[in-house]
Order: structure tokens, then C-alpha cells, then sequence
């Protein structure tokens, strides 16, 4: 069972989706359960829009996605800083992951969790082994109930026989609660995203339109990640250069303003892109960038999108994220616009690592490796039984 929260439908996958299509791959049946939601919801259309979609799945039992993987969305509450509420998700859930798994003809032994909070609504002995895998600090973005999740995390790490993390510093955070505690970077679809140095993939119209040279983001535009104020200071200083972002504005905060941006004629917003699509569109960017913001969100954050670059070819330059330190020999990093605009000029100018060396770095970290490794040491804590399923 994989408690997610991310739903599976997001255009933008991230390691729930491609955790759960390993594990299924692998032979595991798999239960997918949509996120149960962490923020609380607001009144913009976005936020409207995502609770009626969720009250029309909720009412459907689980679908089959894929082979051994299922995907149920509980019709669940927000407001998850509210005890009653929780009690009452807990009572959802507890009977639709009874009740769902053995109409589909398994009993899940795995619990694979994303949700602080899931000790909030699960028992973890009811598993064979519980994992948590930690990928975001949950509780430094925007409009997160922090004080609920930061002990709502300390008592699942204690819970769960082993802990994964995607950051160094959220794996020193973590480790004194779980001394099972071990670090994965994030990783890459490559074979998708190696298609962008395919000769038969063509550059979607919509991008050939704008004027080059392109400097692309794909990914969520929140102000939370995104350093707007440098992506302006770019802009200004290379009025010949077009900044192409792909991706869906307030994706975890929709209070985002991009006003700052939008107004600067050389700055293009595509909106979301299929997924399908996004080798496409790298193809046609001739430099690919991380302008993130350096907080305490951002520091505990390894960017999927850093390996997606490197498997499409295409040159990174970004902030110096910390957790992209040991990635020098492959990217470039600069911590102001005016450092950022000269190494996108050398990227440009054919100053950057080699493609091979850059593809080479892709290549190992995928998410069949990954899982992989993962697995193998999940195997050394999974208590007696029939094999695992998840």
C-alpha cells in the first residue's frame, strides 16, 4: 500500500507515482491512495476545482492504472489541524484500506508512505513493514499546519522500520528520531526524458514560436521555489534571451503571484505541459535552469527536475542548492543574477560539461536502481510472512 500525497492524475509526477510503478513492476500489487490532503483548502479556483474533483472519485472504488496497481481516492476531509477531523479520516480510511484490498485479492504487507501524518490515521503494526519515505519538508510550505506535521513526523519515524530520504539535511533531521535512516537523491525517468536527444522528436509549434535562444523551467511555478525577483533580473539583463517556464502556476501555493513576471515581454508562461510532451519541449530549450529560492523549504529540497535536464542533453545552471552540492562536474551554480547570466552566456557558448558526461550522470540515477537499492534494504527488515505486497 502506497499512501501518496500527491494525487495520480498530477500532470507533474514525482516519486509517488514512479515509486509506486516500480514496486508493481517489480510484482508487488499495489494500492495507491491519493493524497489525503495536509493544507488547508482556500477559495481560489484551483483549490475549488481539486475538492469537486475529489468529491466525484470519491465515491468510485479503485482503479486499475496499470498492471498490480490500483488507485483509490478516499473521500476524506482538510482541515487536518483539527482533531475531529482527523478521527474521522481515520475511520475512512481505516475501512476502505480494509475492505479495498481484499476485493482486489491481496493483503498488503508494505505500507510505503509520503503523509507525516499517517500514524494519524494507521496502525503501522498492521503491516509487515512501514516505510516512510521523506522527500519535501512538508512543513515549510506554505499554509501546512507545521507544529502538527513536525510531531506527526517524529512519531512516524519512530513507528516505521526504515526511513528514505531525498535530502541530506532532512536525513540529519530525521536521524535522531529513526537511526534507520538513509539517504536516495532523487532521480529520472531517463529513458523519457533521453528522447530530447532523439533525432525524431520534434519541438512543439507552441515553443518553435518564440524567438531563441530559450532558456527553459519545467516544473511548478510557486512562489515558494521560484526566485521571481531573479527570474526578473534575468530577463532585464538579457531583453535577447527568452525564459520559457512549463508548468502550472501555484502548484502548493495558490496564492502565488506571478504578476512580477508575466509583465516582462521576453518572460513566456506555457502552463502545465503532458507529461508525454516534455522531451519535446527540452529539445528546444538551449538552457535549462534552477532559479529556486534559498529557504528553508529549498534546503531540504533535491530538484527531480536537475536529472530530467541531464537525461534530455540539455546544459543546467541553477542556484547553489545544497543538495545539489556534489553535482559541480556536471552543472554550473551561481548565487546572484549577475553570476547566473554569465554562465548561461557560457552554457551558450558551448562552455559547459561534456553531453556524454552529463547523460553519464542520468544514466545512474534512475528509478529502477533506485528502488532497486531501496527494496533490497526493505527486504532485510520485513518481518516473516508470504512475499511483500504493497
Amino acid at each position: 500500500m502506497l499512501l501518496s500525497t500527491a494525487d495520480w492524475d498530477n500532470p507533474f509526477w514525482t516519486n509517488k507515482q514512479h515509486v509506486a510503478l516500480e514496486l508493481a513492476r517489480r510484482g508487488h500489487p499495489v494500492l495507491y491512495v491519493d493524497s489525503i490532503g495536509l493544507r488547508a483548502p482556500t477559495l481560489t479556483g484551483r483549490d475549488i476545482r481539486r475538492i469537486w474533483d475529489r468529491l466525484k472519485r470519491g465515491f468510485r472504488p479503485p482503479r486499475r492504472v496499470r498492471d498490480n496497481l490500483w488507485v483509490w481516492s478516499p473521500l476524506v476531509l482538510p482541515f487536518q489541524d483539527r482533531a475531529l477531523v482527523r478521527r474521522l479520516n481515520r475511520m475512512v480510511l481505516g475501512l476502505g484500506l480494509r475492505v479495498w484490498p481484499r476485493i482486489l485479492g491481496f493483503s498488503p504487507r508494505l505500507l510505503w508512505t509520503y503523509s507525516p501524518l499517517t500514524t494519524r490515521y494507521l496502525d503501522p503494526d498492521r503491516f509487515g513493514v512501514t516505510v516512510y519515505h521523506a522527500v519535501d519538508d512538508i512543513a515549510a510550505q506554505p499554509g501546512m499546519p507545521a507544529d502538527l506535521i513536525r510531531r506527526g513526523e517524529a512519531t512516524l519515524c519512530a513507528a516505521a522500520d526504515i526511513v528514505f530520504t531525498t535530502a541530506r539535511d532532512i536525513q540529519r533531521r530525521l536521524e535522531p528520531h529513526n537511526p534507520r535512516t538513509h539517504y536516495f537523491s532523487n532521480v529520472a525517468d531517463f529513458d523519457h526524458f533521453n528522447r530530447a536527444v532523439a533525432s525524431d522528436t520534434r519541438v512543439p509549434e507552441d515553443l518553435l514560436r518564440i524567438a531563441g535562444p530559450r532558456i527553459g523551467f519545467i516544473g511548478a511555478i510557486s512562489s515558494y521555489k521560484l526566485d521571481f525577483g531573479l527570474i526578473a533580473a534575468l530577463a532585464r539583463a538579457r531583453p535577447d534571451w527568452s525564459f520559457v517556464f512549463i508548468g502550472a502556476v501555484g502548484e502548493g501555493d495558490p496564492l502565488t503571484d506571478v504578476s512580477e513576471v508575466s509583465a516582462i515581454p521576453n518572460i513566456h508562461l506555457l502552463g502545465a505541459r503532458a507529461y508525454d510532451s516534455l522531451p519535446a519541449y527540452l529539445k528546444g530549450m538551449d538552457v535549462t535552469i534552477l532559479p529556486n529560492r534559498l529557504n528553508d523549504y529549498t534546503r531540504g529540497m533535491f530538484p527531480m527536475k536537475f536529472f530530467e535536464y541531464l537525461a534530455s542533453g540539455r546544459p543546467v545552471v541553477s542556484v547553489p542548492l545544497p543538495a545539489l552540492e556534489d553535482y559541480g562536474h556536471v552543472a554550473a551554480f551561481a548565487p546572484d543574477a549577475p553570476a547566473f547570466v554569465a554562465c548561461i552566456e557560457e552554457a551558450l557558448g558551448g562552455c559547459c560539461p561534456a553531453l556524454e558526461v552529463r547523460l553519464d550522470a542520468a544514466r545512474e540515477q534512475t528509478y529502477a536502481r533506485r528502488t532497486k537499492r531501496m527494496m533490497d534494504l526493505v527486504e532485510t527488515v520485513l518481518r516473516p510472512g508470504p512475499p511483500s505486497q504493497a
